[in-house]
């Protein structure tokens, strides 16, 4: 398997504002949705154009988050997204703090938000994790399924593992017409994607490509827990198999940490994606890149 970039774009609104802190990407509309993990508002990436749709209220009066303003802790942290029947959008927080055990429902019309405390203290269960372990950022629909994926961090004593849960269950949840304490959490799996300079590769986020394979894009982040950033020594995407075949690893040229994927077309060679980069930086745009991986 090899990686290629085919192109790369600097991502701003129409006003010129830098799209903050990309973290995860999905079809809507005619374009992408792409969460910012700092602010209340996505980036609807479209033709010729990049508006920012309201996914969550302000926080204590904010939009925006930073470490340097002290506001961190309040963010949402969406990490994953993923497109669902409707042509809706789904976020889902990181879970790292109770703040971001969240949800957003984004649609057309508007949001819809829900705390899902009780399905991500379910999930740490299921994984064998302390609650301040817990660190979900890429999910994706396997049939009537959503994979949620926990980016693990051999440093903190967390596995670089899946969840999966009823996909139609979360949703009515988070629509209100179902408790979350109810949602079971079932076929957990584990996954050894390898190192780069002695750093663990852990999953960012995930994409179907069929046959019950999933395409995740991976970094290695050398931190010591699921809050604070650190140095990404290498990046790339890793294949999984339906069937629990060993993970096969493409890595990335430029090493940047790859924080979203979106598949824009499968190919009989290959596919080709969108991919969206967070600079860890909130005053400097995010990335996006047209990536091509061949088989």
């Amino acid at each position: 398997m090899r990686l290629e970039i085919e192109e790369t774009t600097a991502l701003t609104f129409d006003d010129g504002s830098p799209v903050r802190a990309a973290s995860a990407v999905a079809a809507f509309g005619d374009g992408w949705l792409v969460a910012q993990d700092d602010a209340t508002h996505a980036a609807w990436l479209r033709p010729g154009s990049v508006t920012r749709v309201r996914v969550a209220d302000p926080v204590d009066g904010l939009e925006v988050f930073s470490s340097a303003a002290g506001t961190k802790h309040l963010k949402p942290d969406f990490e994953a997204a993923c497109a669902v029947p409707g042509g809706e959008v789904l976020l889902l927080g990181s879970g790292s703090t109770a703040a971001r055990m969240r949800a957003s429902l984004v649609g057309g019309d508007g949001f819809v938000a829900a705390g899902l405390r009780p399905v991500y203290l379910a999930v740490a269960a299921a994984l064998g994790l302390r609650e301040d372990q817990l660190n979900l950022e890429g999910a994706c629909l396997v049939g009537d399924r959503l994979r949620w994926f926990q980016r693990g961090n051999p440093a903190a004593g967390a596995p670089t593992a899946s969840v999966d849960i009823d996909a139609a269950a979360l949703l009515a949840a988070v629509r209100g017409e179902k408790t979350p304490d109810d949602i079971g959490i079932a076929d957990v799996r584990r996954y050894d994607l390898g190192t780069v300079g002695g750093v663990g590769l852990a999953v960012t986020d995930a994409v179907p490509i069929g046959d019950g394979r999933v395409l995740v894009s991976v970094a290695a982040e050398d931190t010591p827990n699921a809050v604070d950033d650190g140095p990404v020594v290498g990046s790339g995407v890793a294949l999984l198999g339906a069937d629990g075949e060993p993970p096969v690893f493409a890595a990335l040229p430029t090493g940047d940490k790859v924080e979203g994927l979106a598949v824009r077309e499968v190919t009989a060679d290959g596919v080709r994606l969108l991919a969206v980069v967070d600079a860890d930086d909130h005053e400097t745009p995010s990335v996006r890149l047209g990536l091509r991986v061949h088989w």
